[in-house]
């Protein structure tokens, strides 16, 4: 288990430096002056000048990367002159000193992602740290509806194999995973925010936390999780159907699910004792899939149901080119894609143990 998480965490380490080379190199060669769009309409030629030399902007490319390199890492070396852009300033870095080597001080940090563009100086870590969380909780409750839904709707599809039952559930199912997210989601949001609303009490836009009638306090709107969470479920939800039915009759034509029928078991008690935890091995691994992926894939749900989340922040990004703030959610979005692949290993092991981690 030790060797095999070392590997993994070694593999995760190249990806990610590969794909922190890719939204820097890809992003910084995008037309448009950084200093400028910090600074906004009214700058003059002092001031551009200083904002590059404070973020590092005018020094060449190669440097501004192993900056930015410097900047992500726990570990990281800073210089002693107050001029140059490593320069341990406090409110920067949140960093505890190491040991010091002549003008360059070691310490060990928070990963720094800078700061916003356009939100006056904020730190990108902070507009993740406010948007993810409601990206997290639409996200869990979205999976949440599928995997229950899917596997019962999955079991039941396989109970009834080829009748009106399973070929209607296919049906719907195939629907399900062919509507673009977007679509369902005006869809839904027009009938059943807008259309049915005196019977749903639903809203068409709306997020986790609102302003109450005053404007005073902020208050949870649990109702307005319903549609979203349910349009992010539908593709997954369609998934993990065909996924549960096709591994169910799979495994029930093995010979140990005829011993266990030969034995007097009712079929309830086979399925649930002996079937259904090797069934869902392809289920989980495309769920943990979905799961990570929705935090990309949320984006145009949200957008559309105005749920301030990590997506409709990552849109406002690129309307606005607020580069630090798309690059920091993209990086965290590939850390969750790593961290969700591990784990579902280890889970897949445990569920099957004929795998074992090597």
């Amino acid at each position: 288990m030790i060797r095999y998480l070392v590997n993994k965490l070694f593999y995760a380490f190249i990806t990610l430096l590969g794909v922190v080379t890719v939204i820097f190199f890809l992003f910084t060669i995008l037309p448009g002056d950084p200093a400028k769009m910090m600074l906004g309409q009214n700058q003059s030629a002092e001031q551009v000048e200083a904002v590059k030399k404070k973020y590092g902007f005018d020094k060449p490319l190669s440097t501004q990367f192993l900056y930015y390199l410097n900047d992500l890492s726990p570990i990281s070396f800073h210089s002693n002159n107050f001029e140059d852009y490593t320069y341990l300033r406090t409110g920067k870095y949140n960093a505890a000193n190491l040991f010091t080597i002549g003008n360059t001080t070691t310490v060990v940090k928070t990963p720094y992602l800078r700061e916003s563009f356009t939100k006056q100086g904020k730190k990108v870590t902070d507009v993740i740290g406010e948007t993810i969380p409601n990206t997290f909780v639409l996200a869990v409750s979205a999976i949440i509806i599928a995997i229950i839904l899917g596997i019962i709707f999955g079991v039941i599809s396989a109970l009834y194999r080829d009748t009106w039952v399973d070929k209607t559930i296919q049906l719907l199912s195939t629907f399900g995973m062919s509507v673009p997210s977007f679509f369902s989601a005006i869809l839904f949001a027009w009938l059943f925010g807008f259309v049915l609303h005196k019977y749903t009490n639903l809203e068409m836009t709306g997020s986790l936390y609102e302003l109450d009638d005053f404007g005073e306090t902020m208050t949870i709107k649990w109702k307005n999780l319903i549609l979203p969470a349910i349009v992010l479920g539908i593709r997954p939800l369609a998934v993990v159907i065909q996924l549960m039915r096709n591994s169910l009759l799979e495994v029930m034509s093995q010979d140990y699910i005829r011993t266990a029928r030969a034995k007097g078991l009712s079929e309830f008690k086979v399925i649930k004792n002996h079937a259904l935890k090797n069934a869902l091995n392809p289920v989980v691994t495309a769920i943990s899939g979905w799961f990570a992926s929705m935090l990309a894939g949320a984006v145009f749900v949200e957008y559309i149901f105005g749920w301030n989340g990590l997506g409709k922040e990552i849109v406002n990004a690129l309307n606005t080119l607020d580069l630090p703030v798309i690059m920091g959610s993209v990086l965290v979005i590939a850390i969750v894609f790593i961290t969700i692949n591990i784990l579902v290993d280890v889970i897949y092991a445990w569920l099957d143990p004929r795998v074992k981690l090597s």
